[in-house]
């Protein structure tokens, strides 16, 4: 992906988790406890993270002939999906913002599929690669 195509990715989804938080917060009721101050800055690093670990991934892939190569930079170091871990904490943002089991239940949905996939990612990778770091985690550094 070019950079101006990882900022209107990064811009869609931004427009449409406003949209939706913005849609649900003139239809629901308010809740005592304001999860919002929590959830803007979860999501925003969320969004964040996530486009950055896709840019890198997509310099991998410039020259299609050089085939498979273990990703570097970023949290690239420390696991295999950081992209994936970004992507969950943006959900678990919009979770604390939106406050509904709608939303809890797509975060829960979301976080168990990207769990599997990182796993079965760094299987692969260490079935594809000798030289794989080992130490390095599927999600979470230092602990999946």
């Amino acid at each position: 992906m070019t950079p101006d195509t990882c900022f209107i990715v990064f811009l869609s989804y931004f427009l449409s988790s406003i949209t939706m938080i913005y849609s649900l917060y003139l239809t629901l009721p308010q809740f005592a406890l304001d999860l919002k101050y929590i959830g803007v800055p979860l999501f925003l690093l969320g969004i964040t993270g996530n486009s950055y670990h896709h840019c890198l991934l997509s310099k991998l892939r410039k020259n299609q002939s050089d085939g498979y190569k273990i990703p570097s930079g970023g949290l690239f170091g420390l696991v295999v999906c950081p992209h994936y871990l970004f992507e969950i904490l943006g959900f678990v943002g919009v979770t604390f913002i939106a406050q509904t089991p709608y939303s809890l239940a797509t975060t829960l949905g979301t976080i168990s599929y990207l769990m599997g996939r990182s796993y079965a990612t760094r299987k692969w990778y260490l079935s594809q690669f000798k030289d794989f770091p080992r130490e390095r985690k599927a999600l979470i550094p230092y602990i999946f």
